[in-house]
């Protein structure tokens, strides 16, 4: 399949970024941007073909340059939070951008890895576009020149395939995952709290206040969070739970139920009223469901303007914080080893 390129804006030094456009032969259309490696728009075709632009995002690059809410795009080196803002990897302490409340999310706001441009290679054989860029020692507080991939495959069962590769000349965090905002009644459909979700896991890891996690693995039987079968976003999010209190809704952490390693189906989304349905496959061992509470208004794609919890996240990662929680599997990796790591992302 042809894969069309082009520009797609300026990044504030100047250097040009493209957008790249995938289509399959059902109709499925997925357009990515080199400017922090992000899914732009992912068009699912209705049964009467009928396409739907599911992810929230902007026009141009220029809007990915603020994007205050991670719209579509690579987080690292690090996704999710780590307490007290540092780490310490073979004993020395690192100190990392203290972004949220004195803790530090998604590695840095303006200098993390959905802030560059990163280098594209088209494959139109194989419908995919890799990604590649080069994280250099020190670069937000992390050792270790980081040498990433992402690459994004457009299926002709009208899924995304997001394959990740990563690998440190020191001992380092990795811990890349995508932001995507999904809403399948459309980018512009409103509140996701009529979609319906299930989460294959049993434990998530309670949070306290600044959502770091106690360290602890709860189970989600009688609570809130039990998402083990399908069930509607908004019958509990605004419940008076101290979990979803501390948290303003959904953005936890669920442990997934599954074999180490192994790529399985995690979780699945439901929008009854289009009818359409999104399985979500990982080979990690967690996933955060954020449920956009911290959304405010802003102006999207085609002019439409998102609102909160007009977007769901289902991000694919190790635990929160587990570079300092002992008890977590760790998320740091040595010198030479090996980051690898596939999500998808599949419609019905």
């Amino acid at each position: 399949m042809e894969i069309k390129k082009e520009v797609f804006g300026k990044a504030k030094n100047g250097e040009e970024v493209y957008l790249f456009t995938l289509k399959n032969k059902r109709g499925m259309v997925a357009k990515i941007t080199n400017y922090g490696a992000a899914i732009v728009s992912l068009l699912v075709p209705n049964k009467d073909g009928h396409l739907t632009d599911v992810v929230l995002g902007f026009d141009r690059a220029e809007g990915y340059q603020e994007n205050k809410f991670f719209f579509g795009v690579t987080v690292g080196r690090n996704a999710n939070r780590i307490k007290g803002a540092k780490v310490i990897i073979d004993g020395k302490e690192y100190e990392l951008a203290k972004n949220e409340e004195g803790h530090n999310l998604h590695t840095h706001y303006e200098e993390g890895m959905h802030k560059r441009v990163w280098e594209p290679k088209v494959d139109e054989e194989g419908n995919k576009v890799c990604f590649s860029y080069v994280s250099p020692d020190g670069e937000c507080g992390f050792p270790g020149t980081l040498k990433m991939d992402v690459t994004y495959i457009l299926t002709e069962d009208d899924a995304i395939e997001i394959h990740y590769y990563g690998v440190s000349d020191k001992d380092t965090v990795i811990n890349v995952t995508n932001h995507s905002y999904v809403n399948l009644a459309g980018h512009d459909g409103g509140t996701i709290e009529n979609e319906k979700i299930l989460i294959h896991g049993s434990k998530y890891t309670p949070v306290t206040h600044g959502s770091i996690p106690t360290g602890e693995l709860a189970d989600v039987q009688g609570t809130p969070m039990d998402f083990r079968s399908l069930k509607r976003i908004g019958d509990s999010i605004d419940e008076d739970w101290e979990q979803l209190n501390i948290a303003g809704g959904y953005d936890h952490n669920w442990v997934l139920d599954k074999e180490k390693g192994a790529l399985e189906k995690i979780a699945m989304v439901v929008d009854e009223e289009s009818g359409k349905v999104m399985e979500v496959y990982s080979d990690m061992p967690c996933v955060q469901f954020y449920a956009g509470n911290g959304m405010g208004q802003i102006e999207g794609k085609g002019g439409s303007f998102y609102d909160r919890r007009g977007g769901l996240c289902l991000e694919t990662q190790f635990f929160p914080n587990s570079p300092n929680e002992p008890a977590f599997p760790s998320a740091i990796f040595k010198a030479g080893e090996k980051f690898i790591s596939t999500t998808i992302y599949k419609f019905l």
